[in-house]
């Protein structure tokens, strides 16, 4: 910092230091006028003056000391999109910039015009039944008296779709059994059984059919136990809570080694998006629902995703852990936690740009014509992405898209946030909206290095949907080994919908074949889980 600056600084506090004296000397002569409301508002008016006077003047010492010593990854991106070295001076800018900015403004702009699709007014149509469902034919006759001299011509056929209830059957095993005929044979075994197939839980009579409904009608159809309990007892089948219970634990032991090989996949790929959200949980101690947290990561090029349950923990510490071997791009909001990775060598964060998008729309009722600019310049990047997805462009050819379109148009932004922001409330919506994406925008503007990265983290804040609808019905985790499981569950089932896999017919294989690998250790886990399952025919 040079001698101007720390003068200048120096200035500045005294000057804030004086106002504030002169403000309380200002409060205590008006107690001694408390009968006269004219000179009573005379002062509140004065005293209203000096206070917004010090908020701008602590503004500007704010602005200063981030000028002076803030992180040069906070100041404004260069101009080059191909260099990443920021710089702050101008906040105005240069015609060469306003210039590409606009030519990139109106390219957008017209390759949406060329674009926009015309629709066709269609008619609902109504889908024929799949053909792979069984027909039962219902024969119905005109009552006419004298059919015999008529000829019946082709009939007029309709379809119903009908359903039966849940068949519930019993599958008996029988293993034969054989002993020696000639006892005077050197044999090491006189008897001879059938060897008893594996069982996913053993001593337990719960097929890989219903384990696997059991599992999916919680996991993926939202049901809590003690409903598909009643369900069961409407169809005259009698579990009891505890063993429904059992089983479940037991599902969740099965899947847990392949859940730790499905983590270690997602953290050796390069390029990743985390996310956290709330799961209630039952404090044992306390005996009341508490706040936690489950994590999120998705491996976004393999689009495979595991849930992370540490005692419902949102500290540091929890990433730290979690991250500590991580290499390459990592995709977050705006929460503090992500910030220390930006100095990790080799790691990359990048932003979110719908959280900052978020921001702005909450904005609109407050300060409409900022907010309204704000989303529009958001907009065009997101245009210039839909425009990549319309003509089919390889990761190259969007890099160098963004940066000839995307790019002009977030140096444009950048500064005029850095203009706007001293004109705003920073604690009104506005002024939190721009002071969280400017505080972020290194992070926000980076997705334009490389063709694969995506502007935002939607498709993980899509594989967390299902705990938001399941927590509406389950309510919450009864323990954190409970929410322990329910993260291996969800692991599992988000692959299969990632994947396009078929719930059942996955969780039936995965409970018929995990006991193949129990001994054999050259086999791999991975072998298991959704991306490799090919159902059977």
């Amino acid at each position: 910092m040079t001698t101007a600056e720390e003068a200048f600084l120096q200035q500045i506090l005294q000057d804030r230091d004086g106002l504030f004296r002169e403000t309380s000397k200002l409060k205590s002569q008006l107690a001694g006028y408390e009968n006269f409301e004219s000179e009573r508002a005379s002062y509140e008016q004065q005293i209203g003056q000096k206070d917004a006077t010090i908020a701008r003047l602590k503004q500007q010492v704010e602005m200063l000391q981030r000028r002076i010593w803030g992180k040069s990854s906070e100041r404004h991106i260069n101009e080059d999109p191909q260099q990443r070295r920021l710089d702050f001076e101008g906040l105005d800018l240069l015609p060469e910039e306003k210039e590409l900015a606009t030519s990139a403004k109106e390219e957008i702009e017209q390759y949406k015009t060329i674009r926009v699709p015309v629709k066709e007014k269609t008619h609902p149509v109504r889908k024929p039944l799949p053909e792979s469902l069984p027909r039962e034919e219902c024969h119905i006759y005109p009552d006419f008296p004298g059919l015999d001299k008529w000829t019946e011509l082709e009939p007029e056929v309709t379809e119903v779709l009908e359903r039966d209830p849940a068949r519930w059957f019993v599958r008996k095993i029988i293993r034969h059994k054989y002993v020696l005929k000639d006892k005077g044979l050197d044999v090491e075994k006189q008897i001879v059984t059938a060897p008893m197939p594996l069982l996913p839980i053993a001593k337990s009579y719960a097929g890989a059919t219903l384990l696997a409904d059991i599992t999916i009608d919680k996991y993926v159809n939202h049901l809590p136990f003690y409903r598909q309990i009643q369900m069961f007892q409407q169809q005259g089948i009698t579990i009891s809570p505890a063993t429904i219970n059992g089983w479940f634990q037991g599902v969740a032991d099965l899947m847990r080694p392949t859940y730790f090989r499905l983590k270690e996949i997602v953290l050796g790929s390069d390029y990743i998006q985390s996310d956290e959200t709330t799961i209630p949980i039952i404090n044992d101690e306390k005996h009341k629902t508490i706040k936690g947290y489950i994590w999120m990561v998705r491996a976004v090029m393999r689009d495979l995703v595991f849930f992370h349950y540490d005692h419902g923990s949102r500290a540091q510490k929890v990433a730290l852990q979690l991250f500590k071997d991580y290499q390459g791009v990592i995709q977050t909001d705006g929460y503090a936690v992500y910030d220390m990775y930006e100095n990790k060598k080799g790691v990359l964060p990048i932003g979110c740009w719908a959280h900052s998008r978020r921001r702005f729309e909450e904005a609109l009722k407050e300060d409409k014509s900022k907010a309204t600019y704000a989303l529009e310049q958001i907009g065009l990047l997101y245009d210039v992405e839909r425009r990549a997805d319309l003509e089919n462009l390889s990761f190259e050819e969007r890099a160098d898209l963004r940066t000839r379109l995307s790019y002009p148009i977030m140096v444009a932004f950048e500064k005029w946030m850095a203009n706007e922001y001293p004109k705003v409330l920073p604690k009104g919506r506005i002024g939190q909206a721009i002071r969280y994406t400017y505080g972020i925008y290194h992070k926000l503007t980076r997705y334009h290095l490389d063709g694969r990265l995506k502007m935002d983290n939607n498709l993980a804040e899509n594989a967390v949907r299902p705990i938001a609808l399941g927590r509406k019905n389950w309510l919450f985790c009864g323990n954190h080994e409970a929410a322990e499981n329910a993260a291996i569950m969800y692991s599992m089932l988000g692959c299969c919908k990632a994947s396009g896999v078929n719930f059942r017919e996955w969780l039936v294989f995965f409970l018929n074949n995990v006991h193949n690998y129990d001994n054999d250790y050259s086999k791999d886990l991975a072998e298991l889980l959704p991306h490799n399952f090919k159902p059977q025919n």
